[in-house]
């Protein structure tokens, strides 16, 4: 299969996963309210009483590229889901049948994961406005940004295919995913500076893909702080590529 071939049939894949999003938008909706709450309530307070020192930004600033990382980790971290339900369904059978490569199925559904990440980025952002929240909005920073939740939704969407491919059965994947979601989300910068936490947790936060996440949309969207943009998204593209190979290879054990 040529590379061409390999693009036109992920785009396919892409285009069917985003289309079931325009027909049943609700699911991103709903998942938008913890971030409102993180936000409304949790971000409010802790900026009023300063009980968390994020330097000269106040901390509902720090916090929102947190809560939008989050988001779109929560949403993309179920898609092994949807997977599972292909399998049952019969759909996926016949996918696998097609000259559709693996690779294609996988990057199309872990990209499509991204568009759900983009709506509920846009939404977070428009609430943080008009919480008070200021932002960079250069053209060169809003093309990163797009990038970063893209890239970021396919990374956690293949990793829960690879979970989905390990556990086989809804009921065990949604209860590992549930007990995996939330130390990868405490133990990032999502919340607090990296350098409040206890120094073991600080090393964990290295091999911890959310850590680059927030990164990189704090340094686009507060800071305006470049400097490690090129190494993170370096990391973060290391991580995505890991887990689209793992996802493959997970697929193939699904069918068997």
């Amino acid at each position: 299969m040529t590379l061409w071939q390999s693009i036109k049939k992920t785009s396919t894949i892409f285009e069917f996963e985003v289309r079931k999003l325009r027909h049943d938008p609700f699911e991103v909706f709903v998942r938008l309210i913890q971030p409102t709450l993180w936000l409304v309530i949790f971000g409010t307070v802790f900026t009023r009483y300063r009980v968390i020192d994020t330097g000269n930004i106040s901390y509902l600033a720090f916090l929102t590229p947190g809560v939008m990382a989050q988001s779109l980790m929560f949403t993309a971290i179920f898609y092994g889901i949807a997977i599972t339900w292909d399998k049952d369904s019969g759909i996926l059978a016949k996918l696998m049948v097609t000259p559709t490569g693996r690779g294609s199925i996988v990057l199309g559904k872990g990209m499509s994961a991204g568009v759900r990440g983009l709506l509920q980025a846009v939404v977070i952002i428009l609430l943080a406005l008009a919480l008070g929240v200021s932002f960079v909005f250069s053209p060169l920073n809003i093309l990163l940004v797009i990038f970063v939740i893209v890239l970021a939704a396919t990374c956690f969407a293949c990793l829960s295919i690879v979970f989905a491919s390990l556990l086989r059965r809804r009921e065990r994947f949604m209860g590992v995913i549930q007990l995996i979601t939330m130390p990868l989300f405490f133990a990032s910068n999502a919340l607090y500076p990296v350098s409040v936490m206890p120094v073991p947790l600080q090393y964990v936060t290295l091999v911890n893909p959310l850590y680059y996440v927030v990164d990189c949309l704090r340094s686009l969207l507060i800071t305006n702080d470049l400097s490690n943009i090129p190494l993170h998204l370096g990391i973060l593209l290391v991580f995505t590529i890991l887990f689209v190979f793992a996802g493959m290879y997970g697929l193939k054990r699904l069918m068997q």
